[in-house]
């Protein structure tokens, strides 16, 4: 019997499919938008300049500073550029961290955004604002961060390096795992979730074996939509909190530090979640969803240690007090002691701890 509950559709189109970058134009026209500022990181400000200049003249300039973790300098030069541009629009063209930085915009002038995602991040279909200051990384929930418009186009993920495929597809996953156990969950989003995770799952390894299978890396980018809709739509829990607690603190790479917690994160809940890690396990074709989900990084050759990305060891119980201050639902009570355990043994690249609800 299907229980009782409550599912908001946020409003957001997609445009999916291959060469649809083409259609950037028409679709800052279609917003109405005038003069448009594109944004990017440092490496693919060629990229956005190319992409400037397909959208004629509708662009107005192009700001290629955006950085992890959406430091809110950085936004403030940002704003800066788009009143030397007179920008009416932004174009963010790249990661997370260009999505991030086009949606703390949107938030602090209430500009129209087009967001292409060149990585399977999936943050571009959310209400969700990660931004860091003064060392500290905070979370905004609110539509007005959530993108217009999103192109998804699988022809600019041909070139994603594995490496970075790897992390990116698990940070996205971990969107969709949290989702199955959220606090507001439902049927719906469930769907999504397990089907965006056995998605990425398949086409991961695929992509490792051959980078350019144009089939594994529609799958990616369509799975990773998926997980990005889930974290849009539901709350997160201990997972999320962890990596943004570690990655905001010791200023540790996005994608990776999620494909090393994870497992981890997935483990400590495991107990409290045994039809979410049944659902899991079943999308991922494991036997065990948290030990599976350390299997799938070691095989992509992604770091599974948080001391490989710079988190120093004298961090730990630092991050194990942060995790457990300002509460946040999660499905298993909050321990300090057992967050600590689990943040040691995340940074040294031990397996996850045996779970109880295995398939």
């Amino acid at each position: 019997m299907i229980g009782s509950f409550a599912f908001e559709n946020l409003p957001c189109r997609v445009v999916f499919g291959s060469g649809t970058l083409a259609a950037a134009k028409a679709e800052v026209e279609r917003l109405g938008g005038r003069r448009a500022l594109v944004l990017t990181t440092p490496q693919q400000e060629a990229q956005g300049t190319a992409l400037g200049a397909a959208l004629g003249p509708l662009y107005a300039s192009i700001f290629a500073g955006a950085t992890m973790h959406t430091p809110v300098e950085v936004t403030e030069r940002a704003i800066a550029a788009m009143k030397d541009c007179d920008a009416d629009c932004v174009v963010a063209l790249g990661g997370g961290s260009t999505t991030g930085l086009g949606k703390a915009l949107a938030l602090r002038t209430g500009v129209d955004q087009l967001c292409i995602p060149t990585t399977y991040a999936g943050s571009e279909m959310t209400p969700i604002l990660g931004q860091t200051e003064n060392g500290l990384k905070t979370t905004v929930r609110d539509t007005a961060v959530l993108p217009e418009t999103v192109i998804y186009d699988v022809d600019l993920t041909l070139t994603l390096p594995v490496g970075l495929t790897a992390t990116s597809g698990i940070n996205a996953i971990a969107h969709a795992v949290e989702a199955l156990y959220a606090r507001d969950s439902n049927p719906v989003t469930s769907l999504m979730a397990e089907e965006g995770i056995r998605a990425l799952a398949r086409a991961l390894p695929a992509i490792a074996a051959k980078p350019d299978d144009r089939a594994a890396r529609s799958d990616a980018l369509y799975g990773a939509w998926l997980c990005g809709v889930c974290l849009g739509t539901v709350g997160m829990a201990l997972h999320h909190k962890l990596c943004h607690t570690l990655g905001g603190t010791f200023d540790l790479p996005h994608a990776e530090t999620h494909t090393i917690v994870l497992p981890h994160a997935l483990a400590y809940n495991a107990p409290a979640v045994p039809d979410a890690m049944t659902r899991i396990a079943r999308a991922i074709a494991a036997a065990d969803a948290a030990q599976g989900l350390y299997d799938l990084a070691r095989r992509l050759g992604a770091k599974v240690a948080l001391r490989d990305i710079g988190m120093p060891e004298s961090g730990i119980d630092k991050a194990a007090d942060l995790a457990v201050t300002n509460a946040y639902w999660n499905p298993r009570p909050l321990e300090r002691n057992a967050i600590r355990d689990l943040i040691a043994r995340a940074w040294a690249g031990e397996p996850p701890a045996a779970t109880k609800a295995a398939v």
